[in-house]
């Protein structure tokens, strides 16, 4: 997800990555399993797309580069972090994600799993 502000105004753009072998697709819940938090999975990397900065900063666990990562709204905060798909688990409880940009991503919440425009991915 890439954040662009203007004056006022942001704008996100996110890029659905075709294909691939994830875990995880966009609008699913997930746990984290180390930090203990929830969250909807937003964008879907086949591989690590950060900075090795970041990597050596703040991937403290130094998971796998070449394996899938994904960005996820954290709930009942304003953060979105970017995790590593061997920290994610299901989330199991049905419960919808309370973040400030739900809206930017997705249409509605249906039976534990978010859609994006109305389609379940």
């Amino acid at each position: 997800m890439t954040e662009t502000k203007e004056g006022d105004k942001i704008t996100f753009d996110f890029t659905l990555q075709p294909g691939g072998s994830s875990r995880f697709a966009v609008g699913q819940l997930v746990h984290h399993k180390l930090f203990d938090y929830r969250g909807v999975v937003v964008d879907v990397h086949p591989r690590f797309q950060g900075t090795e900065e970041w990597y050596d900063n703040v991937a403290e666990t130094n998971p796998p580069k070449d394996q899938p990562w994904y960005e996820v709204l954290v709930h009942d905060t304003a953060r979105v972090t970017y995790v590593a798909e061997r920290n994610l688990e299901l989330d199991l409880t049905g419960m919808p994600v309370a973040h400030p940009l739900i809206r930017v991503f997705f249409t509605e919440f249906d039976r534990g799993h978010y859609r994006v425009g109305g389609l379940k991915n």
